[in-house]
């Protein structure tokens, strides 16, 4: 890849650096020959798991601490060369029952991280991890970054507020910053004790186990999926591309698929596993966005990005890894 001997010896800080993607960053990292700092509050509802980092934690450096916390971080990001700031709360249930703490962590501190690259390390590269919530119930598909921002919960318009914050300083302050909004992310280390980063995860966990799994609906809902290999190429190149600078990019699969195919495709890769349809509830059924996939041509124009794994395959190597390693994840 273009970036392969961009990392060699740079000092990079990920924030959410023990979660599902921040671990698998920092693993393509260190492979690279970074010097890698992970930050992270460990909060238990967030993903944060010491086993995600398990084949590198003698090659990083951890510190146990929480983005909101403006001492500490103004001098974490002294001397680093790149931030993939991933911290944030991804439930978008928890976002509507518990919507200041929702705003803290996804509004208010993305500020206070960005005021102390500000002050201490203006020279800083960040890619911030956003997500299609922000964009609603789409009006057309694929649905490209021109589509109108109208979020359905209190999750996409705080993350809405933590990117306007990155796009804000690059334009003020030349803060060189980019914006991934992330569509449906799986793979190794996605937290499957429950469906708070994303549904995936614990019809993954109930299908190995052998419990039904729920759908709601009649299942006919598209969605797009990547590969957290993928997503990882895409923060790379985002890092390392001078004309990402203060850009939005799209992620997303130009081959997206009902939620009926995935749950077909997941139990057959299993070789087992059960499912059923039920009424949405309420609650979901509110913030629900019907069919989505994303419009991903501006990232595959500017940096030369694109999905190369398909789901059968991602998920199949998903479930290889927690067939290995179940019991730290449940």
């Amino acid at each position: 890849m273009l970036y392969e001997m961009s990392f060699k010896n740079k000092n990079v800080l990920i924030t959410g650096g023990l979660g599902f993607i921040g671990s698998n960053l920092a693993i393509k990292l260190v492979e690279l020959g970074a010097k890698v700092t992970l930050i992270d509050s460990m909060i238990p509802e967030y993903g944060g798991n010491l086993e995600n980092i398990a084949v590198i934690k003698e090659k990083i450096t951890l510190n146990f601490s929480d983005v909101r916390d403006d001492y500490s971080f103004k001098f974490l990001i002294k001397n680093q060369d790149y931030l993939f700031n991933l911290a944030g709360q991804t439930s978008h249930l928890d976002s509507m029952t518990n919507p200041f703490q929702d705003l803290e962590i996804n509004a208010k501190s993305q500020l206070s991280i960005l005021e102390a690259c500000r002050k201490h390390n203006p020279n800083v590269k960040i890619v911030f991890a956003s997500t299609r919530q922000l964009y609603g119930k789409p009006q057309y598909l694929p649905v490209d970054e021109s589509h109108p921002i109208i979020p359905v919960d209190v999750n996409g318009i705080n993350k809405m507020a933590g990117e306007s914050y990155h796009l804000l300083y690059n334009a003020v302050y030349g803060i060189n910053t980019t914006v991934l909004r992330l569509t449906n992310t799986y793979g190794p280390r996605l937290r499957v004790k429950d469906a708070r980063q994303t549904f995936l995860g614990i019809w993954i966990r109930k299908c190995m186990e052998n419990q039904p799994f729920l759908i709601y609906g009649d299942g006919k809902q598209l969605r797009d999926y990547n590969f957290v290999d993928d997503v990882v190429d895409a923060f790379l190149l985002a890092a390392t591309s001078q004309k990402s600078q203060g850009q939005i990019y799209n992620l997303g699969d130009s081959n997206p698929i009902s939620l009926n195919t995935t749950a077909a495709i997941l139990v057959e890769e299993n070789k087992g596993g059960t499912y059923s349809h039920i009424p949405f509830p309420q609650d979901r059924k509110n913030i629900d966005i019907g069919d989505f996939y994303g419009d991903f041509k501006k990232i595959h124009d500017h940096l030369g990005w694109y999905p190369k794994v398909n789901f059968r395959k991602g998920i199949s190597e998903t479930l290889a890894y927690y067939r290995s390693n179940i019991q730290a994840y449940i």
